[in-house]
This record gives C-alpha cells, structure tokens and sequence, in this order.
C-alpha cells in the first residue's frame, strides 16, 4: 500500500509540474497514472479536471468535479472549477449557482467572483457583472482582466470616466495589452478626445492589433481616405453586442425615426403593394410591422444571429438569413419586387457593390428603397469620426444611372440625433424600369 502510494505521489507531483510548464498532455497522462495507483483521490482528480478544462475538454472536466462533489460537497476548489467548466459550456445559471456556494465559505475567493461576474456579464445582468468585478479587483488590484471587463462594463453603462480610469488600471499591469489599447481608443472617441483615441489605436497597431480595423477607425478620426466598407468583424461584433438594447437605445434615446420615413412613401409609389420583399440588414425587425401589411412574403437578411433571433421573434418574417448583404444578393435564388434597406448602408459605404447585386435579385418594375446619412460633398462617400458612412446625392444619382435604375426621389429628413444635433438624411427610391 505504501508502494502505491508514493507511485502515486509521485506521478500527481510529476503532473503538476507539467501542467505549470503547459505541457497538458504530458500532466493528464500524470494524473490519470496517479489515480490508477491511489483511486478516488480529490486532489488528483480536481487536477484532472482543470487538466481537461485547458485540454478545451470542459464536458469531461465537469463529469470529474461533478464525481469529486458527490463525495467531498464541501471542497470549494472543486465548485471553483465547475463555475469555470460550466461558464465553458454556455450553462451560465448553473455557473452562477456553483460559484455562490464558494463565496458562502469563502466571501473574499478571487476567482468565485470572476466567474460570477463572466456568467452575469453574458446573462446580459450588466449592474451585478459590474458589482462581481467591482469586488474582484478590490480583492485583487493588480488583476488585469478584472479592470479591462470592469471598464467594459462601466463604457456600456455610459460611466465613461470610471471605465477610463478602469482601462489604465489595467495598461498599468499589463501594459502591453493590444486589446485594452484599442478599448481605450474607442472609449475615448466616445468621449470626443480624438487625437488621444487615435494614439491609443496607433500603440494597438504597433502591439500587432488588427490592421484593417485600426486603419478603420484611424480614418475615422484623422478624416484620412477610408476603406471602402466597414470590416465585417466591427459591424457583426457592434451588432451582436448590441442585439437586446437597440430598439430601445435607437428610437428611445437617439430618437429614430428612419424605419418609419424610408417605408411610409411605398404606399404612394406602389398602391398595389408589393408580392415579395427583402428587408436588407434587417436588424431586430423595426421595419417589419410597417412592410407586413404592404407585402404578401417578407424576408430578411443580416450579419448578425442575436439580431435575427429578436427579428423571429416577432413572427413576421417569412424567411431570415444571417449573411452579408452583398454576399446575399449576389447569390440567393429568389427575385424580389422590394428591396428595402433602413440605416444600413451607413456601415457600407461604398455603393457599388450592393446595386450589382439588386440589379441581379430585383424584378423588372420592383422597387429599392433606403436611407442614408447625407455626405456635405455632394459626390463623395466619407467616413465619419462615429464610423459611420455618409453618401452624397451627386453620388446616389450616379449609381442609379450607371445600373439602369429610374429615380423616383429622395427626400431629405434626420435619421437620428446625436448629442441633440440631428444627422441629416436621404430616402431615396428608385425602380427597375
């Protein structure tokens, strides 16, 4: 029995070594040996456990834990890493559950509060998430992590200078950090100091940041020649983000009207309404109530899923699709007698692209309808410091032209307020002869 023993011993140290070095496979090959030896060994077996975890394994680490809890309920280690296996397979309630019976024992545990704040932060439960992070970096001031997710918090929660002070705290510690750079560059464009928000996306370029979006964003603020088109990622993970606040953030705090403006014309223009149309960046579905009653089938089409689960939500799509718009248009198999796009083509920008694709999918007699923000060069298409594209008349009434499409107006109105300024707009229509 000692024999076993100290063969045990041995391959759980041997394990751990490994596992401080990163070698994961080496370490769980120690453990598993360990326990062949010496059965039934919390400690092994919790090692095991966040072995797998780091392996990418979370469903195997939490069968172990879940083992270990059954004969040991009060080893708080274990609840530890069962928050963690269970924040890994999206089962946020349960991490929730598991990380307060840590901090029942054990209020001032470091890494309870981290996972209470991450499975808070996900449930879209800002206040708590932001309050769990609070606490942590109280607990842990040189903890890096917890001040970058603390000054996420604090920026969505309109707490700009708090989130400031939470993102230098983190540089502080980790001052090399590309993210937490570029965090800080955009908080302090929201913030209206440009020429530091674009330092801070200068030193997250040099830091290896993405280059296609810094160059973005530093376009936007320098007022530099811009790419042609938002990156994708910036559009899908804004939008993404944004998905459960943005009817009620749009209309209620920016008052936007633009979904109203772009479809109350279509009445006049095609009395007869229209049989089939495409709702292009569909968002949550804010034009769907208006379009429903015009059109005998409505689709959609948007870049980003939790926006098209709010959009289904509502029942009034007859078809959603999570793509490109230009990706869409290129390639779906339908022909469509309206093509309506509300504040889309702001994130866009350049044009072109997008008429190829209603001339291929639009009917002969079908219609396209959309705003836009309105460009002071009457032919350009620039890029504004809040990134978002703005497009002139000169330049709409070109593309129209050049695809063959008839102009049947444009009318000018705000499509929102920013800071109690109204963004001037067009709504423009235009029909396939």
């Amino acid at each position: 029995m000692q024999d076993a023993f100290e063969q045990a011993r041995a391959l759980f140290l041997e394990g751990v070594s490994h596992f401080e070095a990163g070698r994961l496979q080496a370490a769980e090959g120690c453990f598993s040996g360990s326990l062949q030896h010496l059965p039934g060994r919390a400690s092994t077996r919790i090692n095991l456990a966040a072995t797998r975890l780091r392996l990418g394994r979370a469903q195997e680490a939490l069968a172990e834990l879940q083992s270990v809890l059954c004969g040991e309920a009060e080893h708080l280690d274990a609840w530890t890493l069962q928050a963690e296996a269970q924040f890994a397979l999206q089962q946020d309630e349960a991490a929730l559950a598991s990380a307060a019976q840590v901090l029942a024992a054990h209020p001032d545990d470091g890494s309870a509060w981290y996972w209470r704040g991450r499975a808070l932060e996900r449930l879209r439960r800002f206040d708590e998430a932001r309050v769990a992070f609070e606490r942590l970096v109280a607990l842990q001031p040189g903890q890096a992590e917890a001040w970058f997710r603390l000054g996420q918090l604090q920026q969505r929660q309109g707490r700009l200078d708090d989130a400031l002070r939470s993102l230098d705290q983190c540089l502080a510690s980790a001052p090399e950090a590309s993210t937490t750079w570029t965090q800080r560059g955009l908080l302090l464009k929201d913030m209206g100091r440009s020429d530091e928000a674009a330092a801070a996306f200068e030193r997250a370029l040099a830091l290896g940041a993405d280059q296609a979006l810094h160059r973005f964003y530093l376009a936007a603020l320098r007022g530099e020649a811009a790419p042609e088109n938002a990156p994708r990622a910036y559009v899908q993970a804004l939008f993404d983000d944004y998905a459960d606040s943005f009817d009620r953030h749009l209309v209620g705090v920016l008052g936007y009207r633009a979904h109203e403006r772009v479809v109350q014309p279509l009445a006049d223009l095609q009395p007869g309404g229209f049989q089939l149309a495409l709702d292009l960046g569909c968002g949550t579905g804010l034009c769907a109530p208006l379009l429903r009653p015009q059109v005998g089938q409505l689709h959609g089409v948007d870049l980003s899923q939790p926006m098209l689960d709010r959009a289904a939500a509502l029942g009034l799509y007859d078809r959603l699709d999570c793509a490109d718009l230009v990706d869409h248009l290129m390639h779906c198999e339908q022909r469509y007698d309206l093509l309506l796009a509300a504040d889309v083509f702001i994130y866009v920008g350049e044009l072109w692209p997008v008429f190829q694709g209603v001339q291929r999918v639009l009917r002969p007699g079908g219609m396209l309808a959309f705003s836009v923000e309105r460009a002071a060069d009457e032919r350009a298409v620039t890029l504004g410091a809040q990134l978002r594209y703005a497009h002139g008349l000169a330049y709409l009434q070109d593309l129209a032209v050049r695809h063959g499409l008839q102009w049947l107006r444009a009318d000018a109105a705000p499509i929102r307020h920013e800071q109690q300024q109204a963004i001037d707009g067009l709504y423009v229509y235009l029909r396939r002869p």
